[in-house]
């Protein structure tokens, strides 16, 4: 069995979900697990519903209005027939996000977000699964959150392996064309999420639980390249990237791979492919055992947005171990991720990222009992495999708040 993943932009509208089907049928259809995320930038959409909702505002309406007439106008372009029963099914999960605003009683920002943003993964892969069936490809679409069984950490569900995995392999028939959602899994009757980006890993957890035979995540890359063309000229093609390596890259914030998804894979060595979905005829990129990557080039990740701290203690004494111990317990009470450390005899530098809108809080709590300086919206430069002039090219263009060098990896903080 392969295991597919397709990302927002390959369903981003009606053209683009004709091309799934033309991947699908180029690559055979039996024999394959389909994972889709939401459509284009609908996960955005829906987390803009879910601060109006949060914040009572009088734009709620007109947000979800958006969303509903962008999924809409995709159903008008792929179904001749209006009266196809994908449009009583679409409205239903329209319905049911509405009751759920109207009769929730919590405030908890993250249980509210799962709810509503979960909508984004069902709407794509219904209407998809009615475009194959109505293109007579058959199909059948299962609810990830039956299989996927998670802890109540919303935003960021922590897997229950075992009991995945039972399900999991008990239930799916591995001859079928199935389609599913990514990002999601279930508590107890309520919804959860893994985390953003995180149709990656939920590939790779029914590729584990499934022992498939690959993963292939589908992009509008032609592979995995060196850094992101969005910001960087001259990218390079990576041919093979070894586990090791990938997980790297993936811990550093190289957006091609999630973090997560990696590590099931290795633990059974299955190869990961990053393939075109508009270039069919490449080969893209395969990450495997073996050799650590080619070609040997630096490979560059951009993380903006970053907020460098300093901390140092209020009586100039020396940052010691019981010192860094409150540090990161703090910085986990508030959920806020680390990208970069640097430690001195008299103070303690962190490069974090404020997922969760937290910042506040842990700087007001870390101020009782420290000195703490920070810069907010620098840039996170790291650069694998670097050399001389990679260093110069970001320096001689930025001033430089904070480097640090290892074996194979720099990191400059930057503003």
């Amino acid at each position: 069995m392969k295991i597919f993943k397709f990302g927002g932009a390959s369903v981003k509208n009606a053209d683009s979900i004709k091309n799934v089907a033309k991947v699908l049928q180029n690559e055979g259809l039996n024999n394959k697990l389909v994972v889709i995320s939401a459509m284009g930038k609908m996960t955005n959409a829906f987390e803009e519903i879910v601060n109006s909702y949060c914040d009572k505002s009088e734009n709620l309406t007109n947000k979800i209005s958006h969303v509903r007439d962008f999924h809409y106008s995709i159903l008008n372009d792929l179904f001749l027939n209006k009266s196809h029963s994908i449009y009583i099914t679409v409205e239903q999960l329209f319905a049911q996000m509405s009751e759920f605003m109207a009769q929730n009683k919590l405030k908890d920002y993250n249980y509210i977000y799962d709810q509503i943003v979960s909508n984004g993964e069902l709407l794509s892969t219904l209407i998809v699964s009615a475009y194959l069936s109505e293109i007579e490809i058959k199909n059948t679409w299962i609810d990830v959150r039956d299989f996927i069984k998670t802890d109540s950490s919303y935003r960021d569900a922590q897997v229950a392996w075992d009991l995945t995995n039972e399900i999991i392999s008990n239930e799916i028939d591995i001859n079928e064309l199935t389609i599913t959602q990514g990002f999601l899994g279930g508590s107890e009757g309520k919804t959860t999420t893994l985390g953003r980006e995180g149709s990656d890993y939920t590939a790779a957890i029914f590729a584990y639980c499934l022992d498939a035979e690959s993963v292939t995540i589908w992009k509008d890359v032609d592979g995995v390249l060196n850094a992101d063309p969005r910001h960087f000229q001259d990218t390079t093609l990576l041919d093979v990237i070894s586990y090791e390596e990938a997980i790297e890259l993936a811990f550093y914030g190289a957006s091609v791979i999630h973090p997560k998804t990696l590590k099931p894979l290795e633990n059974k060595l299955i190869p990961l492919q990053v393939r075109s979905f508009l270039n069919l005829e490449k080969k893209g990129t395969i990450v495997q055992k073996g050799i650590g990557i080619s070609p040997k080039v630096p490979c560059f990740i951009l993380k903006e947005k970053q907020i460098l701290i300093s901390i140092s203690a209020l009586d100039f004494s020396f940052m010691v171990e019981h010192n860094l111990s409150d540090i990161f317990k703090e910085l986990h009470k508030y959920r806020l991720k680390v990208n970069s450390i640097q430690n001195s005899a008299l103070s303690f530098s962190v490069c974090v990222e404020d997922n969760f809108n937290n910042i506040n809080k842990f700087l007001k709590e870390i101020k009782v009992k420290y000195k703490v300086i920070y810069n907010e919206n620098v840039t996170l430069f790291t650069i694998r495999h670097f050399d001389t002039k990679t260093i110069s090219e970001i320096e001689k263009n930025h001033k430089v708040l904070l480097k640090q060098i290892s074996t194979e990896t720099i990191q400059i903080v930057v503003e």
